[in-house]
């Protein structure tokens, strides 16, 4: 991992608080797609054994937040079950977000997706839903900063190499939602419902990336520019981003059916990839 002072404070501040058996750093900086005003996302892995003590935390996050008079850290599940919790911040001028795993929790999850058992679960912020595959690709993903016990290394060797099982379960579970979301969408431009055939190309075209992602043995951790980055892997639909423009431009054209068509195009692409 890069040299990064702001990386190495922030490593310090915590792997002290109680709790606290890992720290990664996650999202685009690990993977290495980050642009300069990307969030540094920040993991903190404790487990049922060794809770998170959260008021220890809050006050090592004050010694080094920006304004600490405005900041906190949220109980651990405050967030819902997937996202858990943690904190917003502003450390040296630079966006920071905590987040909360149960490595008990997430070796479960995991164990379930090497074997081909994936859920996908309501979540506010992930408009296409929490998939449970994405903490797999966290893990496969992350850089450690502080990992004593080796928790990280023990987490990667489920999620690397990419489970077999995982990206057939992955296939089936989003291929057939693709179709089903075009034919709703048409549906609806019977009665010019132009929300709810926006909110069904959006389906269709974020499980056209979950199964892109499959099919190339790639995690998918966030919706966010995830078409974009499918449209660049080695194993992908032709032009698919400039067709997804299309779509949505046509939308926003008010022609409906003409974007239900280049819908209806990029499925039968991707079934020449599956088939």
């Amino acid at each position: 991992m890069p040299h990064d002072s702001l990386l190495t404070r922030l490593t310090s501040a915590f792997a002290e608080v109680p709790g606290v058996a890992a720290i990664v750093l996650g999202g685009s900086r690990a993977r290495g797609s980050a642009q300069p005003s990307s969030d540094h996302d920040i993991g903190l892995y404790f487990s049922a054994a060794g809770p998170l003590d959260t008021d220890r935390l809050l006050a090592a996050t004050k010694e080094i937040a920006d304004d600490p008079a405005a900041t906190a850290v949220t109980p651990v599940g405050e967030w819902g079950p997937w996202i858990v919790g943690g904190a917003w911040l502003s450390v040296e001028g630079r966006k920071v977000d905590l987040l909360y795993r149960n490595a008990d929790a997430v070796v479960a999850v995991m164990e379930s997706c090497r074997s081909g058992v994936v859920t996908m679960d309501y979540q506010p912020g992930h408009p296409h839903g929490f998939c449970s595959a994405i903490w797999m690709g966290e893990i496969a993903y992350c850089q450690p900063m502080h990992d004593p016990q080796a928790l990280i290394a023990r987490l990667k060797s489920i999620a690397l190499p990419y489970p077999r099982p995982l990206r057939a379960a992955l296939i089936q579970r989003f291929q057939w939602e693709v179709l089903f979301g075009i034919e709703n969408a048409e549906i609806a431009i019977m009665h010019d419902e132009r929300t709810h055939i926006a909110g069904c190309a959006y389906r269709s075209l974020a499980c056209v990336a979950q199964v892109l992602f499959a099919l190339n043995d790639r995690y998918l951790i966030n919706e966010k520019g995830a078409l974009q980055e499918a449209a660049r892997l080695p194993l992908t639909i032709p032009d698919l981003a400039e067709q997804a423009n299309e779509v949505w431009r046509l939308i926003g054209a008010g022609a409906l059916a003409p974007a239900c068509e280049v819908l209806r195009k990029i499925d039968q692409q991707l079934k020449l990839l599956t088939f």
